[in-house]
């Protein structure tokens, strides 16, 4: 294998698979050594898969050999996030409690992936429930760029893997902010889909009517790939949209000539390391052909982010009622919390979250109306040590903040595309997300797409191989 190899593309990776210039076992077996030279240190991995991993790779390259193909990831490794269905494989979703489940059928998703010719590595590590905190009993994922940095959450090992070379590609999920906290904070490109443009069947549920399943990797033409494999309708989930999937790869060249893209002029709280990634941003999608205009967030908008703690939560009550409280004991102090506030929320106070979360929506869908596209920060701080994220604890106050222009759109169910624009002085990641209407991921993927045909922040890699 040449150097760099873990570091090329999903797209180059097929297509040297397709062209016979390396064979699938190969590029697995270099994939599988570097986890088994990083991952003792990394920690991103809850279950790897090798044989199986390797068997699949050799099924790939017979069909390869006899002209057959199954589709854009045929042979390329990848891996999801310990909260989808692996049939024969343990998932546990970061749950002492659940370590001992093994499914008998793969979640939508991982079936759709091994149905386009994608070899599963294993299930990577996640917070416990998917909400905020590892359980106590799980080393918690590293940052590759510099340990003493956040992974971001919940989906932890799915942002340090794909960032450290550790896979081509992986799934996470965002229901408050963890596709986007971990893609930004690992330097990834990272989409969470329209809520429904994803099956969430086979995924074990933080909050449902909040969850989003979503593609993180290292470009936008790698993440147009993948959301064409997950997207679209399920008959194993009726919350699954009936939209047409565009061609997302297709899409890409459309670019941003012509288009509206709103800046709210009302960001409150943003560090200069998250004003000058959205400064960059600007610059670029104006010279790409973009209208730049002004505007302002709906006034529910920095309420969504308070009401989201009390809805996330009486959800996840309902998700996790078979074993909460019952067995209360095997649970982390973190998720506990987040279940006993649910428990305790009365039902004219879920209503009132219900109808503020219908008047944001509304207030976004006519807001995205005028425009075509959104820029917006990822957090108010673009960037979290370990060190300050201790010292800011659990208090709800700093917990919003940071959810601030994340959660909203959780609330709302808009699809919103996570991009690295810049680095801090440390040398540390930082991201920005654009938001558009509705189903409308073709525009988020031809934008972030011509963004980075004119940057180069998605091509820096943390310094492992220094």
């Amino acid at each position: 294998m040449s150097a760099g190899f873990h570091y090329l593309s999903l797209d180059e990776v097929a297509r040297r698979v397709k062209a016979r210039d390396v064979t699938s076992v190969e590029v697995t077996k270099a994939i599988l050594d570097r986890i088994d030279r990083l991952d003792p240190k990394l920690k991103t991995y809850a279950a790897l898969t090798r044989e199986r991993a390797l068997a699949d790779a050799a099924v790939c390259d017979r069909e390869t050999a006899a002209g057959s193909s199954r589709g854009p990831l045929h042979g390329v490794p990848i891996a999801v996030k310990d909260l989808c269905d692996t049939a024969g494989v343990p998932t546990a979703a970061g749950m002492a409690i659940r370590r001992g489940n093994v499914p008998t059928e793969d979640a939508t998703v991982v079936a759709r992936l091994k149905a386009k010719g994608a070899v599963i590595l294993g299930k990577l590590q996640m917070t416990e429930g998917a909400f905020g905190a590892h359980h106590p009993s799980i080393a918690a994922p590293i940052n590759p760029w510099n340990a003493a940095y956040w992974t971001g959450v919940s989906s932890s090992g799915s942002g340090a893997a794909t960032a450290a070379g550790l896979c081509f590609a992986s799934l996470g999920s965002d229901t408050g902010g963890s596709i986007r906290f971990p893609s930004t904070m690992n330097g990834l490109t990272g989409l969470k889909p329209t809520w429904g443009r994803v099956s969430r069947a086979g995924v074990f549920p933080l909050a449902e009517s909040l969850d989003h399943i979503g593609p993180m990797t290292r470009s936008a033409l790698d993440c147009a790939i993948v959301l064409g494999v997950i997207a679209g309708a399920d008959e194993r989930d009726p919350t699954a949209a009936s939209v047409p999937v565009p061609d997302y790869r297709s899409s890409l060249a459309e670019g941003v000539n012509g288009k509206r893209i709103g800046k709210p002029a009302d960001l409150a709280g943003v560090d200069d390391d998250g004003r000058r990634a959205l400064d960059g941003a600007i610059e670029v999608l104006a010279k790409a052909g973009a209208t730049i205009v002004d505007v302002t967030l709906p006034s529910t908008f920095d309420q969504a982010a308070i009401d989201w703690a009390p809805l996330c939560a009486v959800e996840c009550a309902v998700a996790h009622e078979a074993t909460y409280p019952a067995r209360a004991s095997d649970y982390g102090s973190v998720l506990a919390s987040l279940i006993d506030a649910g428990r305790r929320l009365t039902g004219t106070e879920l209503v009132r979250l219900q109808l503020r979360r219908a008047a944001l929506t509304g207030a976004l869908n006519r807001l995205l109306a005028s425009v075509d596209l959104l820029l917006m920060p990822v957090m108010p701080r673009a960037v979290w040590s370990l060190e300050a994220l201790a010292a800011a604890g659990r208090d709800p106050e700093a917990v919003g903040m940071r959810l601030r222009y994340t959660a909203p759109f959780d609330m709302s169910g808009h699809p919103t595309f996570t991009l690295p624009g810049g680095m801090t002085r440390d040398g540390m990641p930082v991201g920005f997300q654009i938001v558009s209407r509705a189903f409308d991921e073709a525009g988020l993927l031809a934008a972030g797409h011509a963004y980075q045909q004119a940057t180069d922040w998605h091509l820096r890699r943390p310094p492992l191989d220094a």
